[in-house]
């Protein structure tokens, strides 16, 4: 099986579940809009994103950071295309999953569900979703990668 085929499955899987984890926030709206603890530091909460990454951009339209999005996940398909680890693959896979779920809500709602609120005291970390996760996951397995193949050329060249 080549690289980009279980990449493209990565990407699937990050999609649906992004968008399943969103679906359940979304038919629970109501009752998460104040936000449920869950765990002391942890609450869900539904929360609707207009910006990106801590709210950055808000003013910038939706369609335009649709936009942004839909070419850095044509450029990562050409990136998963040429993957030659399985484990490149897979990250790229779940980047591009993650993307694609948040374009969705873009598409769908003009900005992106968010519900992982993580809080210490009163200090919370702005909310995030399943695809920054799966986002943030995907580029620590490629810097992780990255960082063992210099480990490697470093260590050959020696």
């Amino acid at each position: 099986m080549k690289n980009y085929v279980l990449g493209f499955y990565a990407s699937i899987a990050a999609l649906a579940a992004d968008q399943a984890s969103k679906a359940f926030v979304l038919a629970n709206a109501d009752t998460l809009a104040a936000g449920i603890p869950v765990f002391p530091g942890f609450n869900l909460i539904f929360h609707r994103n207009y910006g990106v990454t801590f709210g950055f951009f808000q003013s910038v339209p939706w369609w335009v950071l649709a936009l942004v999005a839909a070419a850095i996940v044509l450029f990562l398909a050409v990136c998963l295309i040429r993957a030659t680890r399985i484990s490149e693959a897979v990250a790229y896979g779940m980047v591009i999953g993650g993307a694609l779920g948040n374009i969705v809500d873009r598409l769908r709602f003009g900005g992106v569900t968010d519900f992982l609120d993580f809080y210490l005291g009163t200090a919370h970390w702005p909310a995030f979703n399943l695809a920054d996760v799966f986002v943030v996951c995907g580029v620590g397995i490629l810097l992780i990668v990255a960082g063992r193949e210099k480990i490697a050329s470093s260590e050959a060249s020696k």
